[in-house]
């Protein structure tokens, strides 16, 4: 079978590639010592890729002349090679654990450049917080009570952020586990914060929300509703210096529109049973036959899309209310700083993990299985799959031609479910052990969100990929410590 047919009944989805990740990967000798020393899987970050997605949201936010503050959101990506690479840029850190903040603060961030959103305050966490004068996020009541009574006992006050949530959209409410309705944050700023208060430590500072998805729609709307409140609050003296909208900013993983739809066209053909299954057990990735009919949707990361990162911020910023009026303009004349929280799209083309080939077997059904020397918690977000194809890189010069193939890339867990990529992969040729599986794009949430020492597997190696302008000094890799 050819490549191209092999290619036609197992859908190809061509992955965006930075230039560095190309270089890197031809570094065989490079990469040879990186495992020898290492291990595998090993993931390779590259810190000029985050400084140039900070860039492009600045650009945005000044041609729009908006006071704005950027915070990267630490959990999409562990490694303090992107702290320090924010600290050197201007960039804030958006924090949601103890560590982050307390790893942040060694590294002698500035206070007013970091954030801290964790879903779950401990006492410990909030103490930091309020000792240092570190803006809080609070998303309940008992936050509220938290933060307030530690703020007492440290005869300080505490600067907080509300979180507020159930917007309206298409003439339904958002559903959130996080956050106060606006009619409750509005209760909360007018009546139980600031001196002589229930709330009397706390100092109401801004709003914060962050919407599940991607719709731009959806955050021009809430940031419309938000400044309708600003709007209210100023008609009681009470001052708002910020609206934060947190993540959620698109990031384009795909070279190829044409075959993001085919891919989802064949999938579901297969799902109905008109087309050989193309991925494992043939799962439907949120597909599935009910009574005869096809249901569902794909429940991964919209892996295509036409606009990521800065296109998506222009298109909310222009997002207009009833009146015609645009967000940005909105912001603009009450003189309302915007404040991001990008996870995933300050890390895009900013990583790539690299692991073994470990084996090649077939399954009870003749499936081809490629085992890799890693798991599949480090390689796993809350998308349904990794929609993107890796690359096979040779581990000796001589490629060995044979017929392109097909199968499916298995990890060390001893489980039948560790399945790293769920959709069946094309090959040039069944890889050699020793081989090198690059996985492109991975720097946000894939690497470190879900990994696990199951079996005392050793975590990961995180390193740095350090390269000078000038050609003829060699590429470097060092540790992320």
């Amino acid at each position: 079978m050819t490549f191209n047919n092999v290619s036609m009944t197992y859908p190809r989805l061509t992955p965006l590639m930075a230039p560095w990740v190309t270089s890197l990967i031809s570094q065989q000798e490079l990469l040879d010592q990186a495992f020898q020393q290492y291990g595998s899987p090993l993931n390779i970050h590259h810190t000029p890729a985050f400084a140039d997605n900070y860039q492009s949201y600045v650009a945005v936010l000044q041609h729009h002349e908006l006071r704005h503050q950027i915070f990267f959101a630490r959990k999409a990506n562990k490694c303090k090679a992107f702290v320090k690479e924010a600290q050197r840029i201007g960039c804030g850190i958006d924090t949601a654990s103890y560590r982050e903040l307390q790893q942040c603060l060694e590294l002698s961030f500035e206070v007013d450049q970091l954030v801290l959103t964790a879903a779950i305050k401990s006492e410990k966490v909030v103490r930091l917080a309020v000792s240092h004068q570190i803006l809080i996020v609070v998303d309940n009541l008992d936050e509220c009570i938290l933060v307030n009574r530690i703020a007492q006992e440290l005869r300080m006050s505490a600067r907080i952020g509300v979180r507020v949530s159930g917007f309206h959209s298409g003439g339904q409410q958002l559903y959130s586990r996080f956050g106060f309705s606006l009619d409750q944050a509005m209760e909360l700023i007018i009546h139980q914060i600031g001196p002589d208060r229930m709330f009397e430590a706390l100092r109401f500072t801004g709003f914060h929300f962050h919407l599940n998805g991607y719709s731009w729609q959806e955050r021009g709307t809430a940031l419309i509703e938000v400044i309708q409140a600003i709007d209210a609050l100023r008609e009681r003296d009470i001052m708002t210096e910020f609206i934060d909208v947190g993540g959620g900013f698109l990031v384009n993983y795909l070279a190829c529109k044409e075959e993001w739809h085919t891919f989802i066209e064949t999938l579901q053909c297969a799902v109905r049973g008109q087309h050989v299954p193309i991925t494992f057990l043939n799962t439907g990735l949120g597909f599935e036959m009910v009574h005869g009919q096809l249901h569902g949707q794909l429940q991964t990361y919209p892996y295509y899309n036409e606009l990521p990162r800065e296109q998506f911020l222009e298109a909310m910023l222009s997002y207009q209310n009833s009146q015609g009026e645009a967000v940005a303009s909105l912001l603009r004349t009450r003189d309302i700083e915007l404040r991001l929280e990008p996870g995933r799209s300050l890390v895009d083309q900013a990583g790539t993990t690299l692991a073994k080939v470990a084996f090649r077997k077939h399954d009870s059904q003749n499936n081809l299985l490629i085992g890799l020397e890693m798991n599949r918690t480090q390689m796993t977000s809350s998308s349904a799959d990794f929609l993107i194809d890796p690359l096979l890189i040779s581990s000796t010069v001589d490629t060995r031609s044979s017929e392109p193939t097909f199968g499916f890339l298995v990890g060390a867990y001893c489980l039948e479910q560790d399945i790293l990529l769920k959709r069946a992969v094309v090959l040039p040729r069944i890889p050699a052990i020793g081989d090198i599986v690059c996985f492109p794009n991975t720097a946000g949430y894939m690497m470190h969100f879900f990994e696990s020492e199951a079996h005392l597997f050793d975590l990961a190696t995180n390193l740095v990929l350090i390269h000078s302008e000038d050609t003829q000094v060699p590429l470097q890799l060092i540790e992320d410590i």
